[in-house]
Order: C-alpha cells, then sequence, then structure tokens
C-alpha cells in the first residue's frame, strides 16, 4: 500500500514545478494563551520563516482589539495578552527577519468569544473585516491566518458566509501587500471550501489528529507519515500548487487509557528520556490500552523532507512544545532544507517508513 502511494505521489509531483525559493516556508504556531513570555522564551524561534500568534476572537459586538491589545483572548496558563507583549512579539519577529500574522478562531472558542456564524453574515461582515484589518494596522502584523473549523466552519458555508468573508478579508489584506493563510483538515467537513482556496496565500495541512479520545480507530497513531503522504497528495489534486501548502507536523502526543490526553515533545522527553523521542509511541498501541502517539524526531524529519522535495512547506504546532534547546525544530528545518536541495533532481522521498 506505502510503495503504491509512493509512486502516486512521485507521478503527481513529477507534473508539479516546484517554485519555493529561498528558506523555504517554515511555520510555527504560537499558543499565546499558555503565556506569550514564555512561548517568546522557546529556543529555536529563529528557524521559522512564519509566526502565527493563536488565537484572536471578536466580542459578541464584533470587537478585535481594545486599549488592553485583544479584546478577547483567552488568559489560559499565562495571563492576559498585553499591547506590550504583542508589539515586543512582533519587533522580535522582524529583527529576525520572519513574518508574523494573527491567527483567527481556533478549535474551541472562549466563552468570551462572539457568534462567527452571525459575525460573518452579509450586515456585520464589513464591520468586522474592518475591525480586524485595523487589528492588523495597529501591530503592524503582516498578515491574518483563519482557523475556523469543524462544525462551526461548515455551517458558515452552508449560509453562504464563509467564502464571501475570506474573499473580503484577503482583498483587504492583499491592498496592504499583506497575507492571508488558513489551516485545514483534510477530512470531508473539516477542509476549507474549494471556492475560497484562491484567496488564501498559504494552506497549513493539519495532517494530524487521525486519533482522538472520541474518535477514530481505538490503538491507531494520530499522525503518521503515510497520512502525511496521503493529505499533500489530495490537496495537490486538487490543484492547489504545493508552494502554497505547509504540512502540519505535530509537536505533541495523544494519551489514551490511563495517559493524560495531551504531551509535548518536552513533556515526553523529561518523563521517559530523550530516547523515547526515536520511536512513535510510549506504552502499547492497541485498543483499550495505555499509550502515548506522537511523532518522534526520525518521523518528523522524515515529514520535513517529504514536504521540501515536493516544493511544500512545513508547519508546526506549536512552538512552545518542542524540547527545551529547540532540537525538534532545528533537525525539521534541516531536514526540510536537505529535502528541498534534491527537488527537481529525481530523487523521491518514498513510504519507506
Amino acid at each position: 500500500m506505502r510503495c503504491l502511494l509512493a509512486l502516486v505521489l512521485a507521478t503527481l509531483f513529477a507534473a508539479t514545478p516546484v517554485h519555493a525559493a529561498g528558506r523555504g516556508t517554515v511555520v510555527g504556531y504560537i499558543a499565546a494563551f499558555t503565556g506569550l513570555d514564555r512561548e517568546m522564551a522557546q529556543a529555536g524561534l529563529h528557524q521559522y520563516t512564519h509566526l502565527i500568534v493563536a488565537f484572536v476572537n471578536p466580542t459578541p459586538g464584533g470587537a478585535v482589539a481594545d486599549s488592553g491589545a485583544l479584546a478577547c483572548a483567552p488568559a489560559g496558563d499565562g495571563g492576559m495578552i498585553s499591547d506590550a507583549q504583542l508589539r515586543a512579539l512582533v519587533a522580535s519577529a522582524h529583527r529576525s527577519g520572519a513574518k508574523i500574522l494573527a491567527s483567527l478562531g481556533g478549535a474551541v472558542i472562549p466563552p468570551c468569544g462572539g457568534d462567527w456564524a452571525q459575525l460573518l453574515k452579509p450586515q456585520t461582515r464589513g464591520a468586522l473585516v474592518a475591525n480586524l484589518i485595523e487589528l492588523v494596522d495597529r501591530y503592524d502584523f503582516d498578515g491574518l491566518d483563519i482557523d475556523l473549523e469543524g462544525e462551526l466552519m461548515t455551517s458558515i458555508e452552508k449560509e453562504g458566509n464563509y467564502t464571501p468573508f475570506v474573499r473580503d478579508v484577503a482583498n483587504a489584506l492583499h491592498a496592504r501587500s499583506k497575507l492571508l493563510t488558513a489551516a485545514t483538515g483534510s477530512y470531508p467537513g473539516g477542509m476549507v471550501p474549494e471556492a475560497s482556496v484562491p484567496s488564501f496565500d498559504l494552506i497549513g495541512i493539519m495532517s494530524y489528529d487521525a486519533v482522538g479520545p472520541t474518535w477514530g480507530t481505538p490503538g491507531g497513531e494520530h499522525s503518521t507519515y503515510t497520512q502525511a503522504m496521503s493529505d499533500l497528495a489530495m490537496w495537490i489534486k486538487k490543484g492547489v500548487p504545493a508552494d502554497k501548502l505547509a504540512l502540519g507536523l505535530p509537536f505533541y502526543g495523544r494519551g489514551f487509557g490511563t495517559y493524560r490526553q495531551g504531551w509535548s515533545l518536552q513533556e515526553i522527553a523529561a518523563t521517559f528520556g530523550n530516547a523515547q523521542l526515536k520511536v512513535d509511541v510510549a506504552g502499547q498501541r492497541c485498543g483499550g490500552c495505555s499509550y502515548i502517539s506522537y511523532n518522534g524526531l526520525p518521523t518528523l524529519e522524515q515529514k520535513a523532507e517529504l514536504a521540501g522535495a515536493w516544493g511544500a512547506g512545513v508547519m508546526v504546532w506549536e512552538v512552545g512544545q518542542d524540547l527545551t534547546d529547540g532540537r525538534a525544530i532545528a533537525r525539521i528545518v534541516r531536514a526540510y532544507r536537505h529535502g528541498r536541495s534534491t527537488a527537481g533532481k529525481g530523487r523521491a522521498v518514498s513510504g519507506s517508513r
């Protein structure tokens, strides 16, 4: 099966010219709700070409920013996000040559957030778009990222309001030479609508969470190499240029049984030792068993090389889950650039795992 999939992908990519240039695209999400100061102190931030602050949500009245910075951003473990913190983060990113964007939505809308479905209706959409652009201008963000997911996104699309919203935001941003990006799944009900795709400058594929607390095959892996190949192939077959895609790489694992649900790479190494990161599971993977499914460093490297060889970028959720020395992103970037160096030279990265 993997050999067949590799052959199909090699055929697809042989007909897909590689247009990416320079450093390529290395996207990292900053989970500001875990503490912005903590995230900014993470080693390896200089490795990213794009940093995305997660998440921004409008209030029920459509406000996005106020005098204290963000009108609705969950405080989480790190306290509220201040105006000074945001300005410092943007300045730091720009000094390192990275672009920095603000991500809208997220998988769970916080209690302070308004009803996106209501706010994106024609009578209120214009005011929300204006408020979002004002946020970009105020903090000198390089653009916005749209991360409306699942049932919320599909309900908005069914009412005919998702693609017009994306188009309006894209037009306003592009007039300022700013970017519009998206995070998307690759399954029915989780994909951004095809009609919206031309408006995005970059699409991040969330190639993870194939299994979770209430979904997927018991005992399954949450983010396989085969899934990464399949996801890239699907989007390219849809006609999206490879250099407009970024393959999602998880810096976290999902726990089952007696293990808690969320584990960062940092926590896995601290709990089980660095050698645990040579493999993709802690415990025994089976239905009803206790285990943690994640991507070890070799798998992350192989996925990064795959993306680089086929002209796509890479996208990390999230930067603060890296090892304390930034080792994971450093190895990913090295593998990604090695993959890019092989592009167009007749070498394909196959599903050898």
